[in-house]
């Protein structure tokens, strides 16, 4: 994969990530399966060396 093909990858998982963010803090009750994307797309990141610290959704 070139460098660029990685960014727009990286990118566009950053992108999914926040919207997963988003659906969770609209969510009224559990949702297991939200929370799974959440927690696989987390390690995808980690995987790319992202610092998920910085991505986290602040009030």
């Amino acid at each position: 994969m070139d460098e660029m093909n990685q960014f727009e990858v990286i990118d566009n998982v950053i992108d999914y990530y926040k919207a997963l963010q988003a659906i969770k803090r609209a969510n009224t009750c559990e949702n297991k399966v939200l929370d799974y994307e959440i927690k696989t797309t987390r390690v995808k990141l980690e995987k790319f060396g992202v610092n998920l610290h910085d991505l986290e959704y602040e009030d």
